[in-house]
């Protein structure tokens, strides 16, 4: 009888000790207070949860879905719009309005073509099929190039082009649905991956990832940095981009559960992240009302040589579950996963 009390207390601490670790790497005991220097404006835009800049033309392209439709009683949608930020009194416009297919789009992508066109790519999740759209943009015109579908796209969540017909491209889970799934997200298993498409087939280059978000390349330093959140990590990989191959070469821990990654005019990683991943399921869930937000800044230069910098911080308040920030011209453009606004916030 003594050694089953003695057992059953070890799994007692044991189950105590796991417990304590989810919540302590998910952010939970963190206070997040709201932090921001300076005024705030926004535009009426369901879930703009991934932007793409053209600092060259001025413009950003938005990633719309409307994800809290379905607590709400609204009719989902989904669309991609177009920022003009030179005009202040400009209003997104829509560019999506004439698709003949289901459009839910994610992660989206964006590369200068020539002098008057764009390549867009946009991840988009339909209830029958996850895919790729691609698109070319020529002013305020968008027309539909193809649809790339393969079984690899498991969950894909964030891509990044490296030239007109390849990129690199995030599944954020392994497992489709099921407890397997659930022990991704509960567990924070690092099973998930980056795969290469070269144009024609996708291959997994990275795996070991907890939760794969998202991607972004900096052509000049050669580097492909990669968001885990569920790490509280930025992935930072040398890509031979002949082959997509992809060499490790350091985790940096942020503290904060990184998303989306873009970069400034300086070569700096600014990321939308969630301080609180516990608070963000329930608000994900419809169970909570608001999720607090965090930007931060990366200056990397080399290996071990960076710094991290908190520079925007919310409660939920003004902008709850930010995912992507951009700066422009004195203005950073904040995005969000389920939120009826893009936030735009001039520092003071």
């Amino acid at each position: 009888m003594k050694k089953f009390f003695i057992g059953f207390g070890l799994v007692l601490l044991l189950l105590a000790i796991f417990v304590l670790n989810t919540f302590y790497s998910t952010g939970f005991f963190r206070e997040v207070l709201t932090r921001i220097d300076g005024q705030t404006s926004s535009y009426a835009i369901y879930g703009a949860e991934d932007l793409a800049i053209s600092r060259e033309d001025s413009f950003l392209i938005i990633s719309s879905d409307d994800r809290a439709a379905r607590f709400h009683g609204r009719k989902r949608k989904g669309a991609l719009y177009k920022l003009d930020l030179t005009d202040p009194k400009a209003k997104p416009v829509k560019l999506t309005a004439n698709l003949d297919f289901t459009f839910l789009p994610h992660g989206i992508s964006m590369l200068k073509t020539d002098s008057s066109s764009y390549k867009i790519w946009a991840i988009n999740h339909t209830h029958e099929y996850h895919s790729i759209e691609v698109f070319k943009l020529s002013g305020d015109s968008l027309f539909h190039l193809e649809t790339i579908k393969d079984d690899a796209l498991i969950s894909p969540n964030d891509l990044v082009a490296i030239d007109e017909n390849r990129f690199y491209i995030t599944n954020d889970h392994q497992y489709r649905t099921g407890i397997k799934r659930m022990a991704e997200d509960y567990l924070g298993l690092a099973l998930s991956d980056v795969l290469f498409y070269d144009g024609d087939t996708f291959t997994q280059v990275a795996d070991g990832i907890a939760y794969a978000n998202g991607i972004n390349y900096h052509s000049k330093m050669n580097r492909l940095f990669v968001a885990s959140p569920r790490g509280f990590l930025v992935k930072v990989f040398e890509p031979d981009v002949n082959s997509g191959k992809l060499d490790l070469i350091e985790d940096i821990d942020t503290g904060t559960g990184v998303d989306n990654i873009e970069f400034d005019t300086q070569g700096r990683l600014w990321i939308g992240s969630h301080p609180n991943l516990m608070h963000f399921t329930s608000y994900a869930m419809g169970k909570a009302d608001t999720s607090p937000s965090e930007v931060i800044i990366i200056d990397y230069q080399s290996k071990s040589s960076y710094s991290i910098e908190s520079v925007f911080e919310d409660t939920g308040e003004n902008i709850s579950a930010s995912t992507v920030a951009i700066p422009f011209n004195g203005k950073v453009y904040i995005g969000n996963v389920m939120d009826d606004k893009l936030l735009v916030w001039e520092s003071n």
